[in-house]
């Protein structure tokens, strides 16, 4: 079939005779006719149908009226073939007539009749007996409309798979009750089709699709659910125990779908995607000492000559004593780490190494290069979600220059234990370096550029330390995530004497979310659904400190933006930097710890609700220890620390 980018189209020009769409034939042992080719549409096709042709500026609650207006202008009422398909079987069948508002096509058992099924034993009268029963309408989107060369048909085939994909990967069955005061398509349409093609195009991390899935799941059961605890109430006026505990039921029930439902759209939402974080690797097992008891010592040469082996046994192998030491040789790194054992040591020689595949780190090793950062380099190629996954006890990496290609997720992520990164070279293409909660990243002496996220991304209940970096040429320096959930302690962060600099957003930015009272000031000023504000420190501004929240009374001399939607581009005002980096450093503590005392007295008086009135002092001891001092932030495009509430 014909791909070429000019036929592809959603309203195609009928001046042209034939038919601009391809064909495909169906996939099983009966000969069925071939069918349109419609499944592989663009984004900006779906995209420009449902905001301009389907959908337009239509209520939640308008949906299927809009769809049903849409089919009725483009679709042929009778005269053509369609596949049915169900998850049993699929049948050739011929279009009567449509029932535009039910969303349902009037079909015939086409001739001759032609099925598959599972285990053979749909016959003609079984399909007939079937269609009968269903007063012989089939719902649109399970129809794939026979291929026609004349053209005719192809808006027909077009309507009918934007039908059949809108339901199958955007509709959602609780969306009927999304408040009316929204645009539907802004709200739920483009975040659930962009998030669909960035999944297509391998732009999300696997784990993150799986978690979306998952929350999915268990929102359209939970939902379900309610649904007949609240039907079973309405159809019951008695006011007895019984109808008592179903309305309990049916409110708790309420509060965990709303509670999966605001997970799902901070994962559709690009710019939140990430806030939201998800444990993956949980169930990477260590491989342990060796079971001889040796710990082995891997040598990975590019090339390998007596000089470089004399010096390797000089400085590395053996520097005080080679008894019982055992050397393994291997040709790349990966193979290398792979076949490392607890305590094991990776030393990588002078090259470029060009690498396929993920470094998964679970057990305490070592991995250093000989020589300087830029002539031992490791550049990966080939796709996957990212460059190294850490979840090993102790891990060691240095002396490396590490280059990252097609990386989803990022280009290291400590997911568990201890990772020491040291006079490394880290050269990004998405995100940088990930702490996850629990885990903890002692990074000194190292030069990290190039990410199209942050940096450095912190999570609530980790450690970082950073000491003599270079952060550069990101999109934002360093992220602190959500460390006010209350389900995690605060992070502990030290960053001290590191050079933040020409990074496209902030040095540094917090990300948390709304308070009660900020979001009481936001309803009062008419912005729902999720919001944005901004706070940031500029000691050359005479700005007043609001009252918003607590970070802004003890940040002396913040200022808070307006709340306003988070859109993909999330526009911050650009400001001038401080001139004395000392008031920087003092500044983004403050503000950091002043917003790690607001966890403490959340987790105060959730005690004191649950009747502790005195505590112990490991218990209360939430708050976040910051130290940041001797930071240089130079010509960051946004300013040196700013503050997201989402």
């Amino acid at each position: 079939s014909d791909w070429s980018a000019d036929s592809w189209s959603d309203y195609g020009s009928r001046d042209k005779p034939g038919t601009t769409l391809g064909r495909t034939v169906p996939d099983g042992n009966v000969l069925f006719p071939d069918i349109f080719h419609t499944d592989h549409l663009l984004f900006y096709e779906r995209f420009r149908a449902y905001q301009d042709y389907i959908l337009a500026d239509c209520k939640a609650s308008e949906v299927k009226q809009f769809i049903a207006e849409y089919l009725g202008k483009v679709l042929e009422p009778s005269g053509w073939q369609a596949i049915w398909r169900t998850d049993v079987f699929e049948v050739l069948v011929g279009v009567v007539g449509v029932n535009f508002s039910a969303l349902k096509a009037v079909v015939q058992l086409s001739e001759p009749f032609l099925c598959e099924s599972q285990d053979g034993s749909f016959t003609l009268e079984c399909m007939q007996e079937l269609l009968e029963l269903k007063e012989h309408q089939i719902l649109l989107q399970e129809l794939w409309v026979v291929y026609d060369e004349s053209g005719e048909f192809d808006q027909t085939a077009l309507a009918v798979e934007h039908v059949r994909f809108f339901y199958r990967c955007i509709w959602r069955t609780w969306d009927e009750e999304e408040e009316d005061e929204f645009d539907y398509f802004v709200r739920c349409v483009e975040p659930r089709l962009r998030l669909h093609y960035d999944v297509l195009e391998h732009r999300v991390p696997s784990g993150l699709v799986a978690d979306y899935q998952n929350l999915l799941s268990q929102c359209e059961e939970l939902y379900e659910k309610f649904l007949n605890v609240r039907n079973s109430i309405s159809s019951n006026d008695s006011d007895s125990e019984e109808e008592n505990v179903s309305m309990v039921e049916g409110l708790k029930l309420y509060d965990r779908v709303e509670h999966l439902k605001q997970k799902l759209k901070l994962i559709e939402n690009p710019p939140l995607r990430y806030v939201f974080g998800y444990h993956k690797y949980g169930s990477l097992q260590a491989k342990g000492p060796r079971p001889t008891g040796a710990r082995v010592a891997h040598v990975v040469p590019w090339t390998m000559t007596a000089s470089l082996l004399q010096l390797l046994a000089r400085d590395k192998l053996c520097p005080e004593s080679c008894e019982g030491l055992v050397i393994q040789f291997h040709c790349d790194p990966l193979a290398a780490v792979n076949a490392c054992y607890e305590g094991d040591r990776v030393i990588i020689c002078p090259g470029h190494y060009v690498v396929d595949g993920v470094f998964r780190i679970a057990d305490s090793v070592e991995l250093e290069g000989y020589g300087l950062p830029d002539d031992v380099v490791i550049e990966k190629q080939g796709k996957g979600d990212n460059f190294f996954d850490c979840t090993g006890a102790d891990i060691k990496i240095s002396n490396l220059k590490l280059v990252q290609h097609d990386a989803v997720e990022g280009i290291l992520n400590v997911h568990h234990g201890k990772t020491t990164l040291e006079n490394c070279v880290l050269q990004c293409e998405t995100t940088g370096i990930t702490v996850r909660t629990s885990a903890e990243l002692l990074m000194k002496n190292s030069d990290l550029y190039g990410a199209k996220g942050a940096g450095v991304e912190i999570y609530p209940g980790s450690a970082c330390t950073l000491l003599h970096n270079g952060i550069h040429h990101c999109k934002e320096g360093i992220l602190v995530k959500n460390f006010l959930d209350e389900d995690y302690e605060a992070p502990k962060i030290t960053m001290v004497n590191n050079m933040i600099h020409n990074n496209e957003g902030y040095g540094v930015l917090l990300v948390r979310p709304v308070m009660a009272p900020e979001m009481k000031d936001a309803s009062a000023q008419g912005a729902k659904g999720i919001f944005l504000f901004l706070e940031e420190t500029p000691k050359t501004r005479n700005t007043q400190p609001t009252q918003a929240g607590d970070e802004t009374a003890c940040a002396e001399g913040s200022r808070q933006e307006q709340p306003g939607c988070v859109t993909d581009e999330l526009e911050l005002y650009k400001r001038p930097e401080p001139s004395e980096q000392t008031e920087n450093n003092s500044e983004i503590a403050n503000v950091l710890g002043a917003a790690s005392a607001k966890k403490s007295q959340m987790h105060k008086k959730r005690l004191s609700e649950l009747g502790f009135t005195e505590a112990d002092d490991n218990l209360m001891s939430q708050e976040m220890f910051v130290s940041v001092e001797g930071n240089q932030f130079k010509w960051n495009g946004k300013g040196s620390f700013g503050i997201f509430l989402f």
